[in-house]
């Protein structure tokens, strides 16, 4: 495990999300920041958008902007979902929402440049990270000074990822030791396994509102000034 200063942990200079929460993705909902996921990744098509700038077949992606578009495409093929054209009987993408970028037209058209290479959403070129099919909030008591932050983080994200989360609110986030209950936390694991369970299921079958209670990670200084 590499070290930054007293402290054992990913560089963070460096460090890549694995995990973006829906609302994350919401945030990004204009053409000069043009975020979508789709099948379970999330993807930045701010570049794509800043190339095409002005081109009609944007407007359909920029019009779902900050959305999940899974519904696009086919979970089997990961490619855009096909059916059969009514006009010339031939194999077509769907697209409900009007033809889009780098899907081919109807007919053949002189217009229609087909030298872009592979189609915006094959490959991994604009791909950020993996969308948080489940969510969960978690709070984080500063014992130091008493602050308090609720998160919503990804149920599968390592406590370093929610820890990267928390650094807006406190730069020394990694100067601290991570606790629940009395029991030194692995910052490898996610929360589940490190048994802060999610009984958000369990509220639900008791008729509970589970916003009423929001287990609690506490922080405790080690006195060694590593910031972030």
């Amino acid at each position: 495990m590499p070290r930054r200063g007293l402290v054992p942990g990913p560089d963070f200079e460096y460090f890549q999300r694995r995990y973006f929460t829906p609302a994350e993705v919401a945030q990004h909902n204009q053409p000069e920041d043009l975020w979508v996921s789709y099948l379970g990744n999330v993807y930045d098509l701010t570049p794509l958008a800043q190339e095409y700038k002005g081109d009609l077949l944007l407007k359909p992606i920029v019009e779902v902007a900050g959305q999940d578009v899974s519904h696009w495409f086919d979970p089997k093929t990961r490619d855009i979902r096909k059916h059969i054209d009514p006009v010339t009987g031939c194999l077509r993408y769907r697209t409900p929402r009007g033809r889009f970028l780098h899907v081919p037209p109807q007919l053949p058209r002189s217009d229609w440049a087909n030298d872009f290479g592979k189609p915006w959403w094959q490959g991994s070129r604009y791909e950020v990270g993996r969308l948080s099919a489940k969510t969960r909030n978690i709070r984080i008591i500063n014992t130091l000074t008493s602050q308090e932050h609720t998160l919503e983080v990804g149920a599968l994200e390592s406590m370093w990822e929610i820890l990267h989360r928390y650094l807006p609110y406190n730069a020394h986030a990694a100067s601290y030791t991570w606790k629940f209950e009395g029991k030194n936390l692995n910052m490898a694991q996610t929360l589940e396994e490190n048994g802060i369970r999610d009984e958000e299921e369990e509220f639900d079958y008791l008729n509970m509102d589970s916003t009423l209670y929001t287990p609690a990670v506490l922080l405790y200084f080690n006195d060694d000034l590593t910031e972030l």
